[in-house]
């Protein structure tokens, strides 16, 4: 690219786009200083498809409130979902440990991680 970018016209689409992948090629390649990352990032966009349907969705949510409660909905599955957890399952445990709980009580041992060695 080095070499082909000077015979390029600047704007041209192909210039532009080799110019683009010129400037951007520290980050491009980062992925290969280390084993752990991933060279693509398509488990991060899987992730997302359910909130950008949701996000459609939600228009037709008769209040704010309602359209809010779908988004934490989505977000707790999602969340179950990155911990290898059966979101059903875990809203089953969830619903029959908050009645028990007082107002206003620290919940942080019912997030998803915490409970995950419960539900295996």
């Amino acid at each position: 690219m080095d070499e082909a970018e000077p015979q390029l016209t600047p704007k041209s689409y192909i210039g532009k786009a080799v110019r683009y992948t010129l400037n951007q090629w520290e980050k491009l390649i980062r992925y290969t200083d280390d084993g752990q990352l991933s060279i693509d990032n398509n488990h991060t966009e899987r992730d997302i498809r359910p909130f950008t349907t949701g996000r459609k969705n939600w228009l037709f949510s008769k209040t704010v409130k309602g359209a809010e409660a779908s988004a934490i909905l989505y977000s707790i599955v999602m969340t179950c979902r990155a911990n290898d957890i059966n979101p059903y399952y875990y809203f089953e445990k969830l619903f029959a440990e908050l009645p028990q709980r007082e107002s206003g009580a620290d919940l942080t041992d019912l997030l998803p991680w915490n409970v995950k060695q419960a539900l295996d």
